[in-house]
Formats: structure tokens, C-alpha cells, sequence
């Protein structure tokens, strides 16, 4: 009677800070995150120990920064998952304009470190990519849009969203840098898949695609050069791809021996875009597996509990940035194996680099925000209260 009356009093939850987090958030994600970094750390001291010798470094030079690097990518990751997803989601927006500003001005104020590709800031002590924090704010922002283009009287999400990708794609590909431009494209198109888009939609793209691929093929001899050297019968081995190639091939199912390797005295990019092929010639097939179920598993579970999110925000934020997640890695071991044409992007977690291993851990971070538990119920109470 007293509650009719007066109202019901709101509820306040009392439980500590950590310890909720630690009930409600992924510990398979966690574990196979410091999993990774673990092995990226492992590989380094065998693949950036040459790269240090020929820049007159210390022998672990690129090491210790990995590990620092890669601290405050842990540290990112843990206090982003901690936040509510309304935080992420405003965090989110923040970072993205930032990002997007900071892409903008690239072409007169970046540099390209002599690989042909205006895609850094040098800051001297080190260097900043752009489009690596881009991705992770660009996912919540287009999610964020397409969830309220659902509303009933929302704004026209679905269309605001494509126009603010095409910006994005065409801002990357001129720098070029159409590996993260094809990320980019491909973590919008799976958010809009799962947010309802019409097949023959989806058809449309795809084939906008392909002709965009086929525009810049005539236009860009950067693009052509790699196509043409994708699709070559041969492989030079005096390239990175026949490298890596070799070295794969050499590895087998056991590997060389640790330190035994030698691509790693003849890849520049050992320690970064084919750090896969250093694990595989000296672990052999049984790391790099284990490495491709780490990252299956992050993807998978991340899925199946967004399977269950009510909020249409958070399902699609989270989808992207699971796909975007896995499917960076796979670009990555996919281009050291000739299965995807080269595109200059690092494996998450593993590779050597500052912009990647911070924007990675934000990103996973704002992954675990979005699929802890929460006391929502099963998505299908819905469909069930209906009948």
C-alpha cells in the first residue's frame, strides 16, 4: 500500500566497482587478449632484433617499446571496460572527431617515412597512424546512426551512416591506404547487414566495390603493382611475399627452432605486416594455428553474447567491432600466405607498432564494454511477451 502511495524507491547498486566488472565481463576474451600480447612479445625478441642492429639500437630496442606500447593498450582496454555503453558511446564520438580531423589534415602535416603512403604523424619519439584510432570510433558512430534511423521519427541513419563511410573510404584510399579503407567498408557493411539491410542492397555495394577496386587498379600504380604482383603465377623470392613465402614453407609443422629463423634478417617488415611468417618458420603450423583459435575465440564469444543484447545500439557496435577485430587479423595472415593481395596492416595484439597495439586495446576494451553481462533478460523474452 505504502509503495502506491508513494512510489517505489529506485534501487541502488551497491556492489563494488571491480568486482562487478569481474562478474559481468568476458574472461575468455581477457585471457586470450593477454595471450597474444604474450606471444607478440615472444616473437618480437626474435624478429625485431635485427631491425634494431641496422638502426644502431639496442638489441631489444623495439622490444621494450612493444612492451611499453603494449602496457598502455592493456591499460586502455581495461578502463574502457569498465564504462557503461552510453559512456563508450560518447567517448566514442569524441575520439572519432578527433581522428577524423586528424585524417583530414594528413596530407599536410603527415608523412609517409619513405613507403610511399602519407599515413603518420612524426612526433619525433615516435609516431601516430590516424585511421588506427579512426576505426574503433568510426564502428560506435556508424552503429550509433544506424540505430537511430530504427527509431520510429529517427533521423535517416542508414543514409548518414553510407555517406560518412564513402567520406572515409575515399580519405583512406587517397592516401592510399586501401587495406584500411576495405576495413573500413567491410565493418559498416556488416553492421547494416545485421541492422536489416535488403539483400540486393548488399548486392549493389559489392558491386560498387568491385568497380571502385577496378577504378583504382587503372589509376594507381600503388594499387596495380600489388594486384599484378598478387596475381603472378611466380613469386619473386627476392620480395617480401616470396620472404614470407619461403619461410612458411620452411617452418612446417614444427618449425626451424627458436632463433633458428632467418626470414627475419631479410623482411623489413618482420616484425609488423609479416610477423606471422617469423612465427610459422620457427614455431612451425602449431603456433600459428594456436594463434588463429585465440583470435576465433574472441570473435565467437563476443557474438554469441551480443546474440542475447536487446539495446540495437549495442548489438551493432559490438558486431562491428568483433568483425573488424577478426577480420584485420585474417587480412593480415591471409596476405603472408599470397591468399589477399599486400595491404600494410598489422595482426592485432602481435605486431610491433604504437598507434595499432593502443587503438587494438580501445577497441577490445569498448568490445568487452558492450558484451558484459547485464540484467536485461534473454532477447527472447521479447518475442515470447509478444505472443
Amino acid at each position: 500500500m505504502t509503495e502506491m502511495v508513494y512510489g517505489t524507491l529506485p534501487v541502488r547498486d551497491v556492489e563494488p566497482v571491480l568486482p562487478k566488472w569481474w562478474r559481468t565481463v568476458d574472461k575468455w576474451t581477457i585471457s586470450c587478449v593477454l595471450m597474444l600480447f604474450g606471444i607478440g612479445i615472444l616473437l618480437g625478441l626474435a624478429a625485431s632484433v635485427p631491425l634494431a642492429e641496422r638502426n644502431g639500437f639496442a638489441a631489444f630496442h623495439y622490444v621494450q617499446r612493444q612492451g611499453v606500447f603494449g602496457g598502455l593498450a592493456l591499460v586502455a582496454m581495461f578502463f574502457t571496460s569498465l564504462m557503461s555503453p552510453t559512456l563508450v558511446r560518447r567517448l566514442a564520438v569524441l575520439g572519432f572527431v578527433c581522428a577524423f580531423v586528424a585524417l583530414a589534415l594528413l596530407p599536410f602535416f603527415g608523412t609517409d617515412f619513405g613507403k610511399g603512403a602519407t599515413r603518420w604523424y612524426s612526433l619525433g619519439f615516435a609516431s601516430v597512424q590516424p585511421s588506427e584510432f579512426l576505426k574503433p570510433g568510426f564502428v560506435v558512430v556508424a552503429a550509433w546512426l544506424l540505430a537511430a534511423g530504427q527509431d520510429i521519427g529517427g533521423p535517416p541513419g542508414r543514409l548518414w551512416s553510407f555517406m560518412l563511410t564513402v567520406t572515409i573510404v575515399l580519405m583512406l584510399a587517397l592516401q592510399p591506404d586501401f587495406g584500411q579503407a576495405c576495413l573500413v567498408l567491410f565493418g559498416w557493411g556488416v553492421m547494416y547487414f545485421v541492422a536489416g539491410a535488403p539483400m540486393i542492397l548488399l548486392l549493389c555495394l559489392a558491386g560498387a566495390v568491385i568497380l571502385g577496386g577496378t577504378i583504382a587498379y587503372n589509376s594507381s600504380e600503388h594499387f596495380a603493382r600489388r594486384i599484378d604482383g598478387f596475381l603472378s603465377t611466380e613469386v619473386d623470392p627476392t620480395t617480401q611475399l616470396g620472404y614470407a613465402t619461403n619461410a612458411i614453407r620452411e617452418g612446417g609443422f614444427f618449425g626451424v627452432g627458436v632463433g633458428e629463423g632467418t626470414v627475419k634478417w631479410s623482411l623489413p617488415d618482420a616484425h609488423t605486416d609479416f610477423i606471422i611468417a617469423v612465427a610459422a618458420e620457427e614455431y612451425g603450423l602449431v603456433l600459428v594455428l594456436v594463434i588463429i583459435a585465440l583470435y576465433a575465440t574472441i570473435v565467437f564469444r563476443s557474438l554469441m553474447r551480443l546474440m542475447r543484447e536487446r539495446d540495437p545500439f549495442i548489438r551493432l557496435a559490438g558486431c562491428g567491432l568483433a568483425a573488424t577485430f577478426g577480420v584485420q587479423a585474417m587480412i593480415n595472415m591471409g596476405v603472408a600466405v599470397r591468399l589477399l593481395p599486400a595491404k600494410g596492416m598489422t595482426l592485432p595484439f602481435v605486431s610491433y607498432g604504437g598507434s595499432s597495439l593502443i587503438a587494438g586495446g580501445i577497441a577490445v576494451g569498448m568490445l568487452l564494454a558492450f558484451t558484459r553481462s547485464r540484467p536485461q533478460g534473454q532477447i527472447g523474452d521479447l518475442w515470447r511477451g509478444g505472443r
